[in-house]
């Protein structure tokens, strides 16, 4: 977890220098300390190439994927081929087999569920998934106030990866089936017992279109931390307790759930607004679950 920690406090650190419009200083941060984070290397090489494409530096952006892509890596094309960064490429017939290269490369790796069991007995069983570009340990430590009020915790990782390190949601086919096959892995204690959808971000996405559609199975309830909204199905397959989405009034998400919150009422959901909170866990995470979950427990 500390590499992991390292490697997203680094990417929110270059966020924040091209969202203040200075791309030269990004690239001398990720120069200085990217050393150690070798896994992450593609996601990092991608991240430098739209930073010298922002920066005017074509040839310098082609140059950086072609070496990244001779040393075996890989990007889900979508990722280079929409993103504005790197629009001076796109007509590129070198850039566009890099594309070709990257596309065949891209694969899907399931991986085994992360289950944790409270003490006691057990109430039911919250199924988290983890944001775009998380892992199961990171939804396992941000969600891990269920299980002192006597919930199992499974975390699922997403089977599909966008990068060898960039695991994501991104529809809902891929995701019922990653649902689906952690379901399968549940121990016979957990068996029967109320399983409620809960996920953050594009987790978040995933969990209440679970909940809402039903696939692969009814939940009882669905919680959702800063959901990254798209469509949503027109109507709720089956009656949910626990419905809550919390997303703070600082999260650049805010504006799609906002728009969308009268449908989301429709459908069951209640939303609740966290002050000053960005696209993260607000600190007492653990409080809200016990008003939530704790008179069942």
């Amino acid at each position: 977890m500390a590499e992991t920690s390292r490697f997203d406090g680094l990417v929110d650190r270059v966020a924040e220098l091209y969202a203040g419009e200075k791309p030269a200083e990004a690239l001398a941060l990720l120069e200085a300390e990217s050393a150690g984070l070798e896994p992450w290397a593609a996601d990092l090489a991608h991240l430098k190439a739209c930073l010298l494409g922002v920066s005017g530096d074509a040839d310098g952006a082609l140059r950086t994927l072609q070496e990244a892509s001779a040393a075996g890596l890989w990007w889900d094309p979508s990722i280079l081929t929409g993103d504005d960064d790197l629009a001076a490429l796109q007509d590129r017939p070198e850039f566009q087999e890099l594309v070709a290269v990257s596309g065949e490369r891209v694969s899907d790796d399931p991986v085994a569920p992360l289950i944790e069991l409270p003490k006691g007995s057990v109430a039911g069983t919250v199924v988290a998934l983890h944001g775009a570009g998380q892992r199961a340990a990171q939804a396992a430590e941000d969600w891990a106030g269920v299980l002192e009020l006597g919930y199992a915790l499974v975390c699922p990782t997403s089977s599909r990866r966008m990068t060898p390190m960039y695991r994501t949601w991104p529809d809902r086919e891929k995701a019922t089936a990653d649902i689906a096959r952690a379901l399968g892995e549940l121990p016979v204690e957990l068996a029967g017992g109320p399983v409620i959808a809960a996920g953050f971000s594009a987790g978040g996405r995933a969990a209440l279109d679970w909940a809402l559609t039903a696939r692969p199975s009814q939940p009882a309830g669905v919680l959702a931390m800063g959901p990254a909204l798209r469509e949503l199905p027109g109507t709720a397959a089956g009656k949910l307790s626990r419905a809550t989405i919390w997303i703070g009034t600082e999260d650049g998400l805010l504006t799609t759930v906002t728009d969308a919150e009268e449908q989301l009422t429709e459908l069951g959901l209640t939303v609740e607004r966290v002050p000053e909170l960005g696209h993260t866990f607000p600190a007492d995470f653990s409080e809200r679950l016990q008003q939530l979950l704790g008179q069942d427990s």
